[in-house]
């Protein structure tokens, strides 16, 4: 077990070691619950990271599915306990904002805060975490028949506490953010000539204080990443997980080989692209053309 490991990063250990034991056992939920003597919600919650296991619910557990070894019990009774550690209450898990945000993207935002590095490709606008408030809010005006006016409120505030915290960590050197839209990003006028010349400006800005390293994917590049769907890939601990949205929803995937093959065609796209200092060029001339527009 890593030293200093986050109830986070050890709840997802242990949830991760539980569910790919299972199925390696060949073994259902329901099969689980009714050896357990326990709920089948309880073992969905469990293994979804809602809830963390108690180490005498773990241990019996652990024995069912198959896992003796005495070190690898040891370890994830560990990570049982401090996964268990009391945090005081985060923002996101506030009833306004539970109520607000969907159930992965409170998980994005947990993961955000533990990530090691965060790669992030975008095709239609730019990344929650690094919007300007205006963009931000023009941007959830296209939510209007879909979203009451509270829920919209709740949203642009939640990206802007995310976008403090994610910088901060990134100014700290705790975390490496990769960025990786599609040119069609950096040219869609979300919110008007004024707002989206200023959320241009702010990418410019963290691109040359290095909190972000950005790259453009260029319509002359036959070299798409995904067919429809933005997606974030963050390292934690000893692997990845993967937010992915499209217009209808959003979804967190745990799934390795789902990450793997995410991570591998993102980090062969970004070898294609439009380099750091082009997309930076690009960028400015866009400033320049929106300032001409204004």
């Amino acid at each position: 077990m890593p030293e200093g490991d986050s109830p986070t990063v050890a709840r997802r250990r242990v949830r991760l070691a539980l569910r790919e034991a299972r199925e390696r056992a060949d073994l259902t939920q329901l099969q689980v619950a009714d050896e357990m003597e326990w709920s089948l919600s309880k073992v969905i919650r469990i293994e979804n990271g809602d809830v963390s296991i108690s180490p005498n619910d773990l241990r019996p557990l652990l024995a069912y599915l198959g896992i003796k070894d005495k070190p690898t019990v040891a370890a994830l009774v560990a990570d049982a306990r401090i996964a268990r550690t009391r945090q005081r209450q985060v923002w996101y898990q506030k009833p306004e904002f539970r109520e607000n945000l969907t159930d992965a993207t409170r998980k994005l935002i947990e993961y955000e805060n533990e990530a090691a590095q965060m790669r992030s490709y975008s095709v239609y606008y730019v990344p929650g975490p690094l919007q300007t408030p205006a963009y931000a809010a023009a941007l959830m005006t296209r939510f209007e028949d879909e979203l009451s006016e509270s829920q919209r409120e709740r949203r642009i505030e939640a990206r802007r506490l995310r976008r403090e915290s994610l910088l901060a960590r990134a100014a700290s050197g705790d975390v490496r953010i990769l960025v990786m839209v599609d040119e069609s990003v950096l040219r869609r006028t979300i919110g008007g000539p004024a707002v989206f010349a200023e959320q241009l400006r702010e990418l410019l800005r963290l691109a040359e204080t290095d909190a972000i390293t950005i790259r453009m994917v260029p319509f002359s590049l036959d070299a798409s990443v995904t067919n429809n769907a933005s997606f974030d890939l963050l390292t934690l601990g000893e692997g990845e997980v993967l937010y992915r949205e499209t217009g209808l929803g959003d979804e967190m995937i745990e799934d390795r080989d789902t990450t793997a093959k995410h991570r591998a065609r993102y980090d062969k796209v970004w070898h294609e692209v439009a380099d750091e200092a082009a997309t930076i060029t690009f960028v400015k001339s866009q400033i320049h053309s929106m300032e001409q527009a204004q």
